[in-house]
């Protein structure tokens, strides 16, 4: 089965991204971390049930990973491009204990199980070998933290909570089917739309704000 792990805005820099998710939710989301593996960086906040939300952007000042790197942040057109459209709500994370099992049938969708960080890994992330989201982000990047739940008390919590997730698609039929393969506990409603582009109905001290 998996899970809802966390909501990616996926964001030409960290500057925009924030500056995105403080006009949608009211809320300055505050620094995570580097990932010196990956060649990017992010912010984070909880939004209950061990689910939280990321804001990730290449890292200027990183180093270039062996691979293409997650998300799709090695295409910085594409990126620009979704989020000029207002698609900044790209995506999201589902967590496994079962990565393998997932590929074996899936890899196809899902791509490469990589072991981060590389010297001590301590979590195991789906990333396809040119780095691009899952089904454009249709389907989620898979993540194994391989019994290692300390990370969410690490995590800032200002007491949002996540209260719905929609996903527009062209082929709802197609993607409902999939999730339903997938084993999905309580997965993105779906409904029909032109283009790819999430929803998120978030409750915040401020009031039911929507992030996109």
């Amino acid at each position: 089965m998996l899970k809802l792990d966390h909501l990616t805005v996926i964001a030409p820099t960290l500057i925009e991204g924030v500056s995105h998710v403080r006009n949608c939710l009211d809320l300055d989301v505050p620094f995570g971390s580097r990932h010196d593996y990956m060649g990017t960086h992010n912010h984070r906040l909880q939004l209950g049930n061990s689910v939280y939300l990321e804001i990730v952007a290449l890292d200027p000042e990183g180093t270039q990973p062996r691979r293409p790197r997650w998300f799709g942040l090695d295409n910085h057109e594409k990126v620009r491009s979704d989020w000029n459209e207002g698609r900044r709500l790209r995506g999201w994370v589902a967590s496994t204990e079962t990565i393998d099992s997932v590929l074996s049938i899936h890899g196809a969708i899902f791509g490469d199980k990589v072991s981060l960080p590389a010297s001590e890994p301590t979590f195991a992330f789906t990333i396809p070998k040119d780095g691009s989201l899952p089904l454009d982000g249709a389907a989620p990047s898979i993540i194994d933290h391989r019994g290692d739940s300390s990370y969410v008390a690490s995590i800032p919590d200002p007491g949002a909570r996540l209260r719905s997730l929609t996903l527009e698609h062209p082929d709802p039929t197609g993607i409902e089917a999939l999730y339903r393969d997938l084993t999905i506990d309580y997965p993105p409603v779906i409904v029909q739309a032109l283009k790819i582009r999430y929803r998120a109905l978030i409750e915040t001290a401020t009031g039911l704000k929507e992030l996109t």
